[in-house]
Formats: structure tokens, sequence, C-alpha cells
């Protein structure tokens, strides 16, 4: 017999905080005594979707202007409880060390160039700022002359284009929209992972496919000096490399690399061609791993870079054994450029058909409007998890968990009871190096203790999950 529970949502209207405090929020709440569930969140559609596939029913009238207050309670008793837990937990997330002589984080991009005004003009401005509002905060540190990595998502290609145009007048570098991840004089920003200096140079139209080239290398001993992302539409026939050719420039110029690395998801044909074309004319070698049908995937990349600095191509790591597995492939990716490469892989497999496998990227725009992204709030592939080990279809659970800066602290401790619940094979690649401050040995452990087969490349976890299937792929 289920227990009886008691609903509440609420709306507050006018109110707003960013959706990395929303979901510190919920979890300081959720902790609280009487609360089974605790959702805070703005009212964008998917929020409500989820909400409502959650048990929730949301007003009618909410608006992405709107707070939704969700929360899931052992009896009414504990309500009033609950919201001041909301409420203290809004007020801490705001609120400054008492005492502190912290001086107030400037609200522009524009006041925060003027407070630096008079000081050396190679600072990066980091704008990460609702994709709407982007545009205005890059191009303010365009016009000072400034570098820019936008990490902000959601941006309108034609703002992206215009920025960019702006960009190569001035001779600065802009690092996205949808940056995710750069190493920029050995400082990692957005999610990096910890590597050592050395020999290579990178420029990443992707994320975490730069991560996983990152981690691959750390593996084999080779360090990276710097990682220069652009963004994952800048080789596309619209931006047309704009940010690619500014950063393959530095890189050549800089006495350090020795080898450039260019990463992509699968580019415009004709840009690419251009892009190899200028790349050709350089004094420093460039290899290129461009993802796409008939291309190799990173981790013969990886290797290929290894093999022209003279290094030998470790052994890539795989802890764990899963068993084999009945029916298709669910991919639930946090890494869009690991979701594409798996995609490409089991395409390859079966001639280009689908088999019924599916892959899903969490990070992608859709997924991530109103919302922390998946590397930090997990909540989303969780509920997709566990629907996907109730479907009978399901044969292999395929997934990845990226670590370094930036990222969930332990994404073991929700991921870990989630597939120990599952009765499928559950195959994972853990994207990550030894410095990363999640403890990547401590991660696998984890996930291996769960009952996952636990792989390093992401290209040989997707090989191993098609080979779980077996005549079934």
């Amino acid at each position: 017999m289920t227990t009886p529970t008691f609903g509440h949502v609420e709306l507050r209207a006018g109110a707003y905080a960013d959706s990395v405090t929303l979901l510190q929020v919920s979890r300081a709440v959720q902790g609280l005594d009487g609360v089974l569930a605790a959702q805070v969140a703005m009212a964008t559609a998917l929020n409500i979707e989820v909400l409502t596939e959650m048990g929730f029913e949301v007003p009618t009238e909410a608006t992405t202007n709107d707070m939704v207050v969700a929360l899931r309670l052992a009896d009414e008793g504990a309500l009033a409880a609950a919201l001041a837990g909301v409420d203290q937990a809004l007020r801490d997330a705001n609120r400054r060390p008492e005492g502190s002589s912290e001086v107030a984080a400037p609200r522009t991009t524009g006041s925060a160039l003027r407070r630096t005004a008079g000081t050396p003009g190679d600072e990066i401005v980091v704008v990460s700022v609702p994709g709407p509002s982007a545009l205005v905060e890059a191009m303010d540190a365009v016009d000072a002359g400034r570098d820019v990595l936008v990490f902000s998502d959601n941006v309108p290609v034609e703002q992206e284009v215009a920025l960019k145009r702006a960009a190569a007048e001035r001779g600065v570098l802009v690092m996205g929209p949808d940056c995710g991840t750069a190493v920029v004089g050995g400082l990692g920003l957005g999610f990096a992972n910890v590597v050592s200096p050395g020999p290579v140079g990178i420029v990443a139209a992707s994320g975490t496919g730069c991560q996983q080239l990152l981690a691959l290398l750390d593996h084999a001993g080779v360090g990276v000096g710097s990682a220069l992302g652009v963004g994952g539409r800048d080789l596309s026939s619209e931006v047309r490399g704009a940010s690619t050719r500014e950063a393959l420039r530095r890189l050549d110029e800089d006495p350090a690399v020795e080898l450039v690395v260019v990463i992509s998801k699968p580019p415009a044909a004709d840009v690419a061609t251009e892009i190899e074309a200028y790349a050709a004319s350089l004094a420093t070698p460039v290899e290129f791993a461009l993802l796409g049908e008939g291309r190799p995937d990173l981790t013969a990349a990886a290797e290929s870079v290894l093999r022209r600095l003279g290094r030998d191509v470790p052994a890539w790591p795989v802890t764990g054994e899963a068993g084999r597995g009945s029916g298709a492939i669910r991919g639930l990716f946090v890494g869009g450029t690991l979701k594409t490469e798996a995609q490409l892989i089991a395409a390859e497999h079966i001639s280009g058909q689908d088999g019924g496998h599916s892959f899903v990227d969490f990070g992608d725009d859709e997924y991530t409007s109103g919302r922390a992204h998946p590397m930090i709030d997990p909540s989303l592939r969780l509920e997709h998890l566990a629907r996907a080990a109730a479907d009978p279809a399901t044969g292999v659970l395929l997934l990845d968990v990226v670590l370094g800066h930036g990222a969930e602290p332990d994404p073991a401790a929700l991921l870990a009871p989630a597939v120990a619940a599952v009765d499928q094979p559950v195959v994972i690649a853990v994207v990550g190096t030894v410095g990363d401050p999640q403890g990547r040995d401590r991660q696998v452990r984890a996930l291996v203790d769960a009952g996952a087969e636990v792989h390093l490349s992401n290209a040989g976890a997707t090989r191993r999950a098609l080979e779980l299937l077996g005549d079934n792929a």
C-alpha cells in the first residue's frame, strides 16, 4: 500500500535566482525533516514539464518570470518549516559573509571594465548570463580590446557572427558562445580538467570533446599548455571558423606549442576544408580531430597525437565488467560531443541504421534553458535513467561522467545508487584526470561497486556497449 503524502506548489511572481543557486536551494530544502522531494526553479517550459512528470500540478498562469516552489512532504504539518527552509536557503545563497570587506561584484561587463581601467590588457572577460543578454556584455569586452569567454548558451547565431566579426577587427579572441571548457596560461575556465603543462595546444569547437582529449593525453603522460574553446558553432557554415583561425594563429606564435589539435563536432565540409588549408600555412603542425562519418573518433585522434609526438600509446583503462544485454542502447549523456561520437560509432557499426538505439544530450540548449547544466545538476538525467531502465526494450545503458572544475563535486554519490537499482548492464565513460577535484579513481570505484563497467575512452565504452548486445546490436 502506498503511503499518502502531501504536495504543495506555489508561484513567486517576479522572484529570480540563477539555476545553480536554485539547485543549491532545492538540495538544502530536500534535506529537511519531513521533506520527501523539493524542486525550486524558474517556471520555464522545460522545468514545468519536469515538475509535471514528477506529479506536481503547476498553475497554468506560470510564466518564465515566476519562481516555482514545489514540495512533496510526509504530511501537511511539515509545510511551514519547509517554506521557512526555502526562504532561509534563498537568503543564505545571496548573503555575503558578515563583516566582509568584499566589494560588491560589478553588475555589468562595462562597469567591471571601468573598475579595471589602467590595468594590463591581457585579462579575459568571462560572460555567463542568460543567452539573450550575452551579446551586449561580450561586445563591451570586445570594444575594450579584451579577449572574452562566453559561457552563455542560447545565443542566436547571427549575434555570434556579429560578435566575432567585431573581434576580428580588433584582434581579440571570442571563446564561445556556449564555450564550456578552456585552459589559458595554465588556468582552467569553465568545466576544465586538471592537467600538467606540455607541448600540445588545443583549439576546441567542443567542450567535452576537449575534455576527452585532455583526459586521454594526461593518462599517456602528455601535458597541454593551452586549450582555447571557440564554441560549438564556430565551424558551422554561418560562423565559418572565425575564432578557430584566431586561436590557431595564437598557438602558432607560442614557442611552447609543438603540436596543435583542432577538435570539433561534425563541421560544415567546406569550412573544414578552409581551416585545413589555413592550418597548412602555419609553422606549427596541426592535427585534426573533426568528428563525422568516416572520420576517426576522439580516442583514435588522441593516439595519432601521441604517435606524432613520438610517445607510446597506452592501453586505455577499463574497470569492472558488465554482463550481456538484449535490446537497444539507451545513451544518456551530459556531453554533446560524447553523445555525437557514440551515435556515429553506433551508426557505423550497423551500416548507418539506428537499430532502435537512442542517444540524448542533456546539455543541449533545449534541456538547459532555465536549468543548470547536467554536469552540475544531474536530476533530469537521473529521471530519464529510471525511465529507460523500466523500458523492456532497453538492452544496455550507456552514460558519461565528466569531471573537472565547475562540475558536480561528487557525481557518483547520486549516480551509483541509480546504477545499482537497474537490471540492465551499464557502461560508463568517466572523462577526467587523476588531479580532478572529484577524485577520478574514487568515482570509478563507486560506479564499479554499483555494477557498472567504466572506461576512460568514450569510444571504447560505446564499442563495448555494442559488443554486449552481440547479434542484437
